[in-house]
C-alpha cells in the first residue's frame, strides 16, 4: 500500500536544472517504486498521458534486460511520445529496436554487430596516446590562458576533449567538427532556453522533435557525404569500418546521428560531473591524488554520483506487473539511472563518493541487450582525463556557481568554473 503523503514529480525537466532531486527519488523508491508521473505541457512542448517511473535498482535492471515486456520499439526511447509519422523512422535506429523474439536476431542484433566490428577496444585503446595529449594540451591551455586563475572547464576543456576524441575514433575531418557539436546540442539540449537554440516550430505552431527526420537532414546528408569519402579514402576509424559493412543509407545515417549524439554527450556530461564531485569532496579527491584509490574504480564512482543519462523509456508490451504494481499493455515506463544509483538497497551509503567502492553494479552505461557500446571508450577518455588532472592541475576547486542543463534527459554540466592555477595536486 502506498503510505507517503504524496508523489513527486520527477519529470519535469526544470527541476534538474536545479540538482538531481535526490530526495524525490529516495520517497518514490521507498514508498511508489512504480510511480504515475504527469506530462503537463511545458515550455511549448505538448502535454503527453504520464508514464510510470521506476527508481530502485532491481526494478530498472528488469526493465532493462526484459526486451519481451518493457520494448524500445514499441514506442521508441523518450520519454515523450514521438509523432507517429516520425515512428517508423526513429526505428531505424538500434536504440530503438528489440532482440527478434524467437529465432534469429533480427535488425537489432545484426546492427550491433556490426557496429561492435567497428568499435572494437583494439582500436579504441590505439587512440590512448592521443587522447592522452589532448587531455595535457586542453588543461594547459586552461591554466594557461586563465583569468583570476579560474576558468570554465566545460568550454575550455571537456566539450572540446569529448568532441574531438569522438571525431578522430570516427574518422570526422577537422574542418567539419563543430558541426558535430551543433547537431549534439540541437538534439540534446532542447529542453534548456539558453543551451539550444529557439526551437523550429510545425505547421501547428507547436516545437518540432530535434530528432523528426525534418530536423536531421542536415546531418544525414553529411553522413552519406563522409561515408562515400570514407569508401574512395579509407582510414583506421569507425566510420571507414561502417562504409564498408554493407548498411543501406538509412541505416547507415542513423548510425552516425547516434555515434555523435550519444557518443559525444556521454563524455561530455560524465566528464564535467566527475570534476563538479570531486571538488565538492576535497578529501576525496586526495585519496585519488595520493594514489590511494585506484584511477579506474574511481571512474566508476564518478560514474555512479553523476551518471550522462538520467532516464531511459520502454514501452510494456503486455500486462505485467513491477514492483508490486500492475502495469498495462501501452503503458511508458521509464527508468531512472540517477535513482537507481543511489539505491540503499545496492548501495552503502550511497550518498557519501567512495572512490573505492567495490562491488560497483551503477547503471550509468545501462544493461541488458542495450548496453551502451561506448563505455570502454568513455572510460578511458574520463580515466586520462582524471589522471592528467592529478599531474598536472591543483586540487579541484569551485571558483563559482556551476550550471546545470534543464533536461530530464541528459545530467549535463554547462558551466564549470573551477581553480586551475597553483600547485598540482
Amino acid at each position: 500500500m502506498d503510505t507517503a503523503p504524496y508523489v513527486p514529480d520527477v519529470f519535469d525537466p526544470r527541476i534538474y536544472g536545479a540538482g538531481i532531486p535526490y530526495e524525490s527519488y529516495r520517497l518514490l523508491r521507498d514508498h511508489h517504486p512504480v510511480a504515475r508521473q504527469a506530462e503537463p505541457e511545458i515550455a511549448g512542448w505538448p502535454a503527453g498521458p504520464g508514464f510510470l517511473a521506476v527508481t530502485r535498482h532491481a526494478d530498472v535492471v528488469r526493465v532493462l534486460r526484459d526486451h519481451v515486456t518493457y520494448s524500445s520499439w514499441l514506442g521508441a526511447t523518450q520519454i515523450r511520445d514521438p509523432d507517429p509519422a516520425d515512428l517508423p523512422f526513429l526505428r531505424r535506429t538500434m536504440l530503438n529496436q528489440d532482440p527478434r523474439r524467437g529465432e534469429g536476431e533480427g535488425d537489432h542484433g545484426r546492427l550491433r554487430r556490426l557496429v561492435s566490428r567497428a568499435f572494437t577496444p583494439a582500436r579504441v585503446d590505439a587512440f590512448t596516446g592521443r587522447v592522452r595529449e589532448r587531455a595535457r594540451t586542453l588543461l594547459a591551455a586552461a591554466r594557461d590562458g586563465a583569468e583570476d586563475g579560474a576558468a570554465d572547464l566545460v568550454a575550455a576543456v571537456t566539450d572540446e576533449y569529448a568532441l574531438l576524441n569522438l571525431t578522430d575514433l570516427l574518422g570526422v575531418p577537422a574542418a567539419d567538427r563543430g558541426l558535430l557539436l551543433e547537431w549534439t546540442v540541437r538534439v540534446i539540449g532542447y529542453q534548456d532556453p539558453e543551451d539550444a537554440p529557439a526551437p523550429l516550430l510545425g505547421p501547428d505552431g507547436k516545437p518540432v522533435n530535434p530528432r523528426s527526420p525534418a530536423l536531421l537532414g542536415e546531418m544525414f546528408g553529411y553522413a552519406r557525404e563522409l561515408a562515400s569519402h570514407k569508401r574512395a579514402h579509407p582510414g583506421d576509424d569507425v566510420m571507414t569500418a561502417l562504409a564498408g559493412a554493407g548498411l543501406d543509407p538509412a541505416e547507415l545515417e542513423m548510425f552516425f546521428f547516434l555515434l555523435t549524439v550519444a557518443g559525444n554527450d556521454t563524455v561530455r556530461a560524465a566528464a564535467p560531473g566527475g570534476l563538479l564531485a570531486l571538488a565538492r569532496d576535497p578529501d576525496a579527491y586526495r585519496q585519488l591524488a595520493d594514489g590511494r584509490v585506484p584511477v579506474h574504480g574511481a571512474v566508476d564512482e564518478l560514474l555512479r554520483v553523476h551518471p550522462p543519462v538520467l532516464s531511459f523509456r520502454r514501452t510494456a508490451a503486455v500486462d505485467t506487473e513491477l514492483a508490486g504494481r500492475p502495469v498495462r499493455a501501452g503503458d511508458k515506463v521509464v527508468v531512472f539511472h540517477a535513482s537507481a544509483n543511489h539505491d540503499e538497497r545496492v548501495f552503502t551509503d550511497p550518498g557519501r563518493l567512495d572512490l573505492g567502492r567495490t562491488p560497483n553494479p551503477h547503471v550509468s552505461f545501462g544493461d541488458g541487450p542495450h548496453v551502451c557500446l561506448g563505455a570502454h571508450f568513455a572510460r578511458l577518455q574520463l580515466r586520462v582525463l582524471y589522471e592528467e588532472w592529478r599531474a598536472a592541475m591543483p586540487a579541484p576547486e569551485l571558483a563559482g556557481p556551476p550550471r546545470r542543463l534543464v533536461s530530464n534527459f541528459i545530467n549535463g554540466i554547462t558551466r564549470l568554473p573551477l581553480r586551475v592555477s597553483g600547485p598540482a595536486g
